[in-house]
C-alpha cells in the first residue's frame, strides 16, 4: 500500500524512490504492488501527459505535479525527512533482531526462568506505531524480499529470531558467512515444511532414545548410566547429521563425548548390540584380546552406517573421565584420518564434539582445542560441536554461579563461529539445526556450534537426588512431558498419525530390545575399508619383544649428504649454516653425533621406510633449543626448505605443524633393519632421578631412529615433558685416511676440517683401505644422543637436559 493519499507519494524529494519503482515496472509491471501498477498504467494511458520511459522525462513530471498542486517545497521536504525517519527505523529494528533476537527466543523447554523485556526488539522503541503498520518499507533484503509491509517484517522477525531457535553469527567479520546464514534463516523462518515420512522418521527416534533409557531404568534399577533423559534430541542431531552428511560425500565421522548419553548412542546411532551391553551391566561380558573392562560408559565403539549418500565409517572415542579432553583427542583423529586419506579439502572427515554445559565453560581444554581450529597444524575443516546443555553442573545451576559469560557457548565467538541456540522439545526445529550446522561447516570449512538446550530428568547420575540442591527446578522437570510424547501428540494432532501407529512404534521398539536384537535399521557389516587400522596385531604384542631398528653407516652417509645438500641461492642465517657444516662432518666421522643430527636422521630413516611423519608444537620446524632445524628458512626472502621433504620422488610426507608449546615424546615402533649403526638406541637403561620410566603399550620418552611421535602421555606417565636419557658411552678412536673426508659435499669442504675430532662422543669411522664404513662398536653398547659435542655425558640437572646449540 502506498503512503497516506493518492497523491501524497508524488514529489520531488521522493522521486528516487518513484523512478527506482517506475524502472522496475516498465521491466515487469508484477514486481511492484498493485496500487502502484495501477497508478503507473494510470499516467501512462489515460492522461494526455503520460509518462515515456525515460528517467529526465519521469523527473519533469514529478516537477509539474508539485507545482501544479501548489504545495510548498519546504511542507514537502518535512514529510520526505518524516518518511525516512521510519525507513531507517525499520532498518534498525531488522538489525535488532539479529543481533539480540537469540534474547528472546523460546529455547527453554522447562521455562525456568522469564523471558526478558528487551526494548531494541520493540517497534515502538524504534519510534514506529500501530498506524505504520499497513505501510511499505524498504527492508534491505529480509527474507529475500526488497519490501514488505510493517506487520509481515515483524511477524517474519518474530518468527525467525524468537520462536524454539536462537541464532548468534552478527559477531562473524566475514560477510558471506554472515549473509548466508542470514539466508538460511529467514528464507524459511527456521521452520521449514518437513513432509509426514521424515516427521515419523523424527519420532521413531526420538522413541528410540526415550525407550531404551526406560528399559535400562526398570530392568537395572539403581545402577549408574548417566541417562540421555530430558536430551533425547542429541539422537535426532547425530542421525540427521550422519545421513545428510553421508549425502555430502562424508565417509567417516569422529565423534568424541563425555559419559551422559553414551550408552544411548552407542546402541541408538553407532548400532551396538543390546544384548552386547546388557551383559555389561550383568557383569557377565567377556573382554578379548587380552583387554580390560572399564565402565559402560566410558567405552568407543565403530561401525558403518548405510546413508542415501553411501556408506559412512563412525568411530566414537573411548573417553576414561575427564570430560572434555576427548576433544582434542578426536580432531587429532580427523586430522590423521584426512591426512592418511589424503583429504586435504576436508570433505571426506569430520568431526562431532559433544560437550556438557558446564564442562564447555569450565574446563580450559575447550578453549585450546577451539584456538587451534583454525590454524595450518591442527585445522581439520572445522568442528560441529553439540552442547548438551542441561543447565546444571551437578549441583549448580545457577548461570551467575556457574559462568561470567551470558551462554556456555561464548567461547565460540572467539573463533568467529556461528552458534545456534535451540528448544531440545521442538525436534523439528533441532532438525532444522542440525541441517544448517551441518551445512556451514562443509561450505565454510569452520566450526560451528549447537547449543541444545533442554533438561536432565535424573540426577547427576541414577543414585543422585537433584531436587536436594535445586528444588524448584526438579519440580518443573517432574512435571514435564518427555520430548517424545509431546511431538506424537503433535502429529496427532497434525493428522500425521494415529494413537495406534504412534503406540505401535513404541511396542516394535520395545520387543527388539527385549530381544537384544539390532535396533538401528541402517547399520552395515563386512563393508571393506582400505584406510581401516587392524588393531589386533598391537594389542596383541608385548614391550619387551625385540627389535632391531639399526641402520649402516653408509646409510647414514648418503642421507646426511642429501640432508645437507641446500639449494644454492638459498641463504641460511650463520647459525644455522654452522650447524649444517657440523651435520657433514657428523656424517663423516668427523665429529661426535649430536641430538639433532641422531633426530634427524632417526626421521630420514624413517621416511626411507615408507613411515608418514607429523612432528608438531611451538618450535617443532627449529628446535625449541635451536637443536633440530627441519626447517630452513632463506634469510634475504622468508622461504622455507625442508630437507626432509626431499630425500627421494614419491617418499611419504614429513610434516610440521607449528603452534602452541606441546612437548613432543616418542613411541617404541616396530620396523626392522638391517646392518647397525653406532648412533642407534637399542635400548633404554637409567632414568633421571624423578623420571618415570615408559608405559608398555603407551607414549613413553625413548628416542630414537625408530620411535614414533606420541602426542601426549597416558596418566600414569607422571610429570610432563619427562624424558629418559641415556648416559652410558663407549668411546673409540676414528681412522681417517688423511686429506679425505668422505660424506663431504664439495661446497662444505674446508681446509680447517680436522682428520680426527677429539673427545669420547661416538662417530663413523672409514677404514684405510677403501671408501666403505664399517661399524667398530659392539652391538650391546649405548650411544649418547642428546649431548654437547666433545662433552662427555650430560649432566643430570635440569640444564643437561637441553642439547646444545648447533651440537
Amino acid at each position: 500500500m502506498m503512503y497516506g493519499t493518492e497523491s501524497e507519494h508524488i514529489y520531488a524529494g521522493n522521486a528516487d524512490f518513484v523512478e527506482d519503482l517506475y524502472s522496475r515496472y516498465l521491466a515487469d509491471p508484477s514486481s511492484v504492488d498493485d496500487d502502484w501498477r495501477r497508478y503507473f498504467t494510470s499516467i501512462r494511458n489515460g492522461r494526455e501527459d503520460a509518462l515515456e520511459p525515460t528517467n529526465d522525462d519521469m523527473r519533469r513530471y514529478f516537477a509539474e505535479q508539485e507545482r501544479r498542486k501548489g504545495l510548498g517545497y519546504s511542507m514537502q521536504g518535512v514529510h520526505s525527512q518524516a518518511m525516512a525517519r521510519k525507513q531507517s527505523a525499520v532498518l534498525r529494528l531488522i538489525h535488532a533482531y539479529r543481533i539480540l533476537g537469540h534474547l528472546r527466543a523460546c529455547t527453554d523447554p522447562i521455562h525456568l526462568r522469564g523471558v526478558p523485556r528487551i526494548p531494541d526488539l520493540e517497534y515502538e522503541h524504534h519510534g514506529l506505531t500501530n498506524d505504520d503498520m499497513d505501510l511499505t518499507f524498504s527492508t534491505g533484503g529480509l527474507g529475500g524480499t526488497s519490501d514488505m509491509q510493517l506487520s509481515a517484517i515483524v511477524d517474519m522477525l518474530q518468527e525467525t529470531y524468537t520462536e524454539s531457535i536462537g541464532s548468534e553469527y552478527m559477531h562473524i567479520f566475514d560477510m558471506e558467512q554472515k549473509e548466508w546464514i542470514q539466508r538460511q534463516l529467514e528464507s524459511t523462518r527456521t521452520n521449514p515444511d518437513y513432509p509426514n515420512d521424515f516427521k515419523i522418521h523424527l519420532l521413531e527416534r526420538l522413541t528410540a532414545a526415550e525407550g531404551l533409557e526406560q528399559f535400562l531404568h526398570t530392568k537395572y534399577v539403581g545402577q549408574k548410566r548417566f541417562s540421555l533423559e530430558g536430551g533425547e534430541s542429541l539422537i535426532t542431531i547425530l542421525d540427521e547429521m550422519i545421513n545428510r552428511g553421508g549425502t555430502q560425500g562424508i565417509e567417516e565421522i569422529v565423534i568424541g563425548m563425555a559419559h551422559r548419553g553414551r550408552l544411548n548412542v552407542l546402541v541408538n546411532i553407532m548400532g551396538k548390540q543390546p544384548v552386547e551391553l546388557f551383559s555389561e551391566f550383568e557383569g557377565k561380558h567377556e573382554w578379548r584380546l587380552g583387554l580390560t573392562g572399564d565402565v559402560k560408559y566410558h567405552q568407543g565403539y565403530s561401525s558403518d552406517v548405510k546413508t542415501p549418500g553411501g556408506i559412512v565409517h563412525l568411530a566414537l572415542g573411548f573417553n576414561p573421565s575427564h570430560l572434555e579432553v576427548i576433544a582434542p583427542v578426536s580432531v587429532g583423529s580427523v586430522r590423521s584420518r584426512q591426512e592418511r586419506r589424503g583429504d586435504h579439502g576436508w570433505d571426506k572427515v569430520m568431526p562431532i564434539l559433544i560437550h556438557g554445559d558446564a564442562a564447555i565453560a569450565g574446563q580450559g581444554v575447550a578453549y585450546e582445542t577451539a584456538n587451534l581450529s583454525n590454524t595450518r597444524g591442527y585445522s581439520v575443516g572445522g568442528s560441529i560441536h553439540v552442547v548438551v546443555n542441561n543447565r546444571i553442573g551437578f549441583t549448580t545451576s545457577h548461570p551467575l554461579d556457574s559462568r561470567s559469560a551470558l551462554y556456555c557457548t561464548d567461547l565460540a565467538k572467539v573463533i568467529q563461529a556461528p552458534i545456534f541456540h535451540v528448544n531440545g522439545d521442538d525436534p523439528e526445529a533441532v532438525a532444522f539445526v542440525a541441517q544448517l550446522a551441518l551445512n556451514f561447516r562443509m561450505k565454510f570449512k569452520k566450526d560451528v556450534f549447537i547449543d541444545l538446550v533442554c533438561y536432565r530428568r535424573h540426577g547427576h547420575n541414577e543414585a543422585d537426588e537433584p531436587a536436594a540442591t535445586q528444588p524448584m527446578m526438579y519440580k518443573r522437570i517432574r512435571g514435564q512431558a518427555t520430548t517424545r510424547d509431546k511431538y506424537a501428540l503433535k502429529l496427532m494432532e497434525e493428522g500425521v498419525l494415529t494413537q495406534e501407529r504412534v503406540d505401535g512404534i513404541e511396542s516394535d521398539f520395545r520387543k527388539k530390545l527385549e530381544a537384544g536384537e539390532q535396533v538401528v535399521p541402517n547399520i552395515v557389516t563386512g563393508v571393506e575399508n582400505q584406510y581401516r587400522t587392524e588393531w589386533s596385531k598391537f594389542l596383541k604384542a608385548k614391550w619387551t619383544d625385540p627389535s632391531n631398528t639399526a641402520v649402516s653407516i653408509a646409510e647414514i652417509r648418503r642421507l646426511g649428504q642429501i640432508l645437507t645438500t641446500i639449494p644454492e641461492d638459498f641463504e641460511l642465517h650463520p647459525r644455522v649454516t654452522k650447524i649444517y657444516d657440523d651435520r657433514v662432518k657428523m656424517a663423516a666421522g668427523a665429529l661426535p653425533l649430536d641430538w639433532g643430527f641422531c633426530e634427524t636422521m632417526a626421521y630420514a630413516t624413517l621416511l626411507e621406510d615408507g613411515f608418514k611423519i607429523r612432528i608438531s608444537g611451538q618450535d617443532s620446524g627449529r628446535g625449541t633449543f635451536f637443536h633440530r632445524h627441519a626447517v630452513l628458512h632463506n634469510m634475504r626472502t622468508g622461504d622455507e626448505y625442508v630437507p626432509l621433504q626431499h630425500l627421494r620422488d614419491n617418499q611419504p610426507n614429513f610434516l610440521r605443524g607449528s603452534g602452541p608449546r606441546i612437548r613432543v615424546r616418542f613411541q617404541r615402533g616396530r620396523s626392522q633393519r638391517h646392518g647397525d649403526l653406532g648412533g642407534s638406541i637399542r635400548r633404554l637403561r637409567e632414568r633421571r632421578p624423578g623420571h618415570h620410566r615408559p608405559v608398555p603399550g603407551g607414549c613413553g620418552t625413548e628416542v630414537g631412529p625408530a620411535y614414533r611421535a606420541c602426542p601426549a602421555p597416558p596418566p600414569r606417565m607422571g610429570r610432563p615433558g619427562s624424558r629418559a636419557f641415556v648416559r652410558e658411552t663407549r668411546t673409540f678412536s676414528p681412522v681417517m685416511r688423511p686429506g679425505k673426508h668422505p660424506g663431504l659435499l664439495p661446497h662444505h669442504r674446508r681446509p680447517d676440517v680436522p682428520h680426527a675430532a677429539p673427545g669420547n662422543g661416538p662417530q663413523l669411522q672409514e677404514t684405510a683401505g677403501g671408501h666403505d664404513a664399517q661399524e667398530h662398536v659392539a652391538p650391546e653398547d649405548l650411544l649418547l644422543l642428546a649431548r654437547r659435542s666433545g662433552r662427555g655425558n650430560l649432566p643430570t640437572g635440569d640444564r643437561g637436559n637441553r642439547p646444545a646449540a648447533g651440537g
